[in-house]
């Protein structure tokens, strides 16, 4: 299932992630405290998330439940940064994201067993 998130959508998404399943109303509060969005912005972004099959919705109350993971999600955009900027290869991703940037030893030695864990 392969479903784009634009910036909005992810906020949306990030609360359901972060809080679990809830109604629309809420999910409008926690984003007028978090954003400055109004209860219609809010709607507008689940409705769209609903459509794409990011959210289900059911009554009573316009009750959400995220049927995408941050997982998915993740891993869906990495797939798209490294087609769109590396011209697909995960070896230029991974040269570009560990170039000039200082590892701790143990953060090497977790990325050392990721790695021995895919072989």
């Amino acid at each position: 299932m392969e479903i784009k998130l634009f910036d909005s959508e992810r906020k949306v998404m990030e609360v359901l992630w972060r809080e679990g399943d809830m109604t629309a109303g809420q999910l409008a509060k926690i984003l007028k405290e978090e954003t400055g969005w109004n209860r219609n912005t809010t709607y507008t972004v689940i409705k769209k998330c609903v459509a794409k099959g990011a959210i289900a919705r059911s009554e009573p109350n316009f009750f959400c439940r995220a049927l995408l993971t941050r997982e998915q999600a993740q891993a869906q955009q990495t797939e798209e940064l490294i087609d769109k900027m590396f011209d697909g290869s995960a070896e230029k991703f991974f040269a570009a994201f560990i170039s000039g940037r200082h590892f701790s030893k143990e953060e090497l030695e977790r990325l050392r067993r990721m790695i021995d864990e895919m072989k």
